[in-house]
């Protein structure tokens, strides 16, 4: 029975890389596993400590390339109810853009402006599960509404992909957005290869 308290002991992982307490992010390209690796931590911590306090944070768009399904939501993975849960209902300015930087720009606009009702929304949380973590920076490479939302949480589990992002200004933020997301966690851990 999980016992609605803080973890104390951050030397046994949630998942692989991903200790009990403070702040990880999982970085990789497509498929690479960071969506199903944030949704195993997020299993763990509640079958530990319950979901009181949990908040979710979904950011991720879908994306179908060639029939597949390119990352996506954390509920793919068969996640457990939590506290509160934020669902971006995000769009995916690169691929929707038809190429069109300008459009791109408006679509990421769109998804901040959108993110930031959630940010607004999310009660204060003892752990926080972000997927697709720079999804609502795309405009403007400044997570620090990120920070703010999780500002008490003794846990944050991120993902954010780390690849081939292109050319352009939304591509640019989104460059700009991990780099300073990655200064701002205590741990990065870099997942390689399609899962």
């Amino acid at each position: 029975m999980p016992d609605d308290t803080d973890p104390t002991d951050a030397d046994d992982p949630l998942a692989a890389g991903v200790p009990a307490t403070g702040r990880t992010v999982l970085t990789g390209p497509s498929n690479a596993g960071k969506t199903r690796r944030t949704a195993a931590a997020l299993r763990e911590y509640i079958d530990r400590y319950g979901r009181g306090g949990v908040v979710v944070l979904d950011f991720a768009p879908t994306v179908v390339r060639d029939g597949a399904v390119l990352g996506g939501r954390l509920d793919r993975f068969g996640v457990p109810r939590v506290a509160w849960t934020g669902t971006l209902v995000a769009h995916a300015p690169r691929a929707e853009s038809g190429g069109d930087p300008e459009r791109a720009l408006e679509l990421a606009r769109a998804n901040g402006r959108n993110a930031e009702r959630l940010f607004d929304a999310a009660p204060p949380a003892r752990a926080v599960f972000i997927n697709d973590a720079t999804i609502p920076f795309q405009a403007t490479g400044d997570p620090s509404p990120l920070y703010a939302a999780c500002g008490g949480a003794s846990l944050v589990v991120a993902n954010a992909f780390d690849g081939d992002l292109g050319e352009g200004p939304v591509s640019d933020a989104e460059r700009t957005a991990l780099d300073r997301l990655t200064e701002w966690v205590d741990r990065r851990v870099r997942l390689h290869g399609a899962r």
